[in-house]
């Protein structure tokens, strides 16, 4: 059976991480909930939307012994598609990696359905992957359990144990190891704080690259063959 690469979408083939993270921090900010950015980053990137709104509502609760107000979610899930519609952008590599790729390949991403497809039309990533993108609203257990790398794998008919991961979060990368993939981990996005490519190890990433550049030479030196790097 063959080997095929999956990819996270935002923070991977996308910017949109540095983009939403500094909205929802700015939104959680202005009701008194402040964040160390590298800690929000450490604790929500790569967090499916339900478990996201669980842990800022706890937050909340956890300042002002309440929940947060109602419209909270709605108007910052407004204010980020705005701002995506208008900022996002492929990071710089993507392209080409992904399209010289000559094995299957999919996108298995935290990211709501429709939500994810706009990003991926926006960037010109959509017609790359086709039908195999896959979201949290396809699996009953989100990330860092392994059903959302698990299926992506069944989609393109590739063997878990012999494929490549790409992710950008340690819960991500947990995600894919648990699906038995080897992840390598990627820290070229502006939201990556210093030191974020030793969580990404310790989460389980065999390797960390902060440019494309620098997956495809890995690539070609070893999944290329078929083989685990």
């Amino acid at each position: 059976m063959a080997h095929g690469v999956i990819f996270d979408c935002d923070g991977v083939l996308v910017n949109t991480e540095a983009i939403v993270t500094e909205i929802e921090m700015a939104a959680m900010a202005s009701l008194g909930v402040v964040y160390e950015k590298a800690n929000f980053i450490s604790r929500f990137v790569g967090m499916s939307v339900p478990d996201f709104k669980v842990g800022l509502n706890a937050d909340h609760r956890a300042v002002h012994g309440c929940d947060l107000p109602d419209g909270f979610f709605e108007t910052l899930k407004a204010n980020a598609y705005a701002a995506l519609e208008t900022r996002i952008e492929a990071h710089s590599g993507v392209h080409a990696f992904v399209s010289g790729l000559t094995v299957p390949r999919a996108v298995a991403s935290s990211s709501e359905r429709r939500v994810l497809g706009m990003k991926l039309q926006r960037t010109g990533l959509a017609d790359l992957f086709g039908e195999h993108v896959h979201s949290a609203d396809d699996v009953d257990n989100a990330k860092p359990a392994p059903d959302l790398y698990l299926r992506a794998a069944r989609g393109l008919g590739v063997e878990p144990a012999k494929s490549l991961a790409i992710e950008d979060s340690a819960s991500g990368v947990r995600s894919a190891v648990a699906a038995g993939m080897t992840c390598w981990g990627y820290t070229g996005g502006e939201h990556c704080p210093p030191g974020h490519a030793a969580r990404l190890r310790a989460a389980g990433a065999a390797a960390v690259y902060d440019h494309f550049d620098g997956i495809a030479a890995a690539y070609a030196a070893g999944f290329a063959s078929g083989g685990r790097a």
